[in-house]
């Protein structure tokens, strides 16, 4: 495989998952960890994802600009947020998750809306703090510099004192058979917090993530309630999903 057809590779995944690991691009190119590494150093010097340590994340997960130009798909991302939205009701209590399509839904909640929302992603807090009738509450705990979302045991402890009528999540990969993994041991913990607190959670996925698999399971498929695509309900790239009890939007 080329240079250029490495580096391709590493930015499309990069851009899907928002992070990679070195060994996982390795063992997909079939090459050392040692060519993906200068791959990497080459597109971080192109400004085109930033390295860092053991792999790299987006541009478009690394910005303090909630408005950031450089979100892939970022069309469809909008799309799925447009459709989560009608599930937020006037009074709710709901959670959203770090990442860019949980953004795109922050984003789009009305200004007049009144609502309270818990959040341990510092851009998301932002966006929704430009709404003066949405009540934000910052779960705190370590932040975590690549996704900048609080995480560890404080973040589990007081995602445990709470109870919300809807979770809005993102996951690295989903499979209606393996259901929503991560290559981030700690991101899985707080979503299993995030999940046990939800009276509904609501998956938010591009339909590139359905049927991928990484290393640590965060839940099967159906503790998800809803899952929302920017696909029509009734595509058949769904259909596997179909099998369990689970809204589709």
């Amino acid at each position: 495989m080329l240079k250029e057809e490495r580096q391709q590779t590493i930015l499309r995944e990069v851009d899907l998952h928002n992070r990679i690991l070195l060994t996982d691009i390795a063992e997909t190119l079939d090459v050392s960890i040692d060519t993906v590494r200068r791959d990497v150093k080459e597109l971080d010097a192109e400004n085109k994802l930033r390295r860092v340590h053991g792999g790299a994340i987006s541009l478009g997960f690394t910005t303090n600009n909630t408005r950031n130009s450089n979100i892939y798909k970022q069309k469809e991302k909008m799309v799925i947020a447009e459709k989560a939205l009608a599930l937020i009701k006037e009074g709710g209590v709901i959670f959203l998750d770090g990442g860019t399509t949980c953004l795109e839904l922050a984003h789009l909640i009305p200004t007049e809306i009144e609502l309270t929302c818990f959040t341990h992603s510092l851009p998301v807090a932002m966006e929704l703090l430009t709404k003066p009738k949405i009540t934000v509450i910052l779960v705190g705990g370590q932040v975590s510099g690549e996704s900048q979302t609080a995480i560890g045991a404080n973040a589990i402890h007081n995602l445990a004192e709470i109870k919300v009528d809807f979770s809005f999540i993102g996951t690295g990969y989903v499979d209606s058979h393996y259901g929503l993994t991560e290559f981030d041991w700690d991101i899985v913990q707080v979503k299993k917090a995030v999940i046990k607190c939800s009276k509904k959670t609501v998956l938010l996925s591009i339909s590139e993530k359905l049927n991928s698999q990484h290393r640590y399971k965060t839940c099967d498929i159906n503790a998800i309630n809803t899952l929302v695509t920017e696909l029509d309900p009734e595509n058949d790239l769904l259909n596997s999903f179909r099998n369990h009890d689970i809204r589709i939007l």
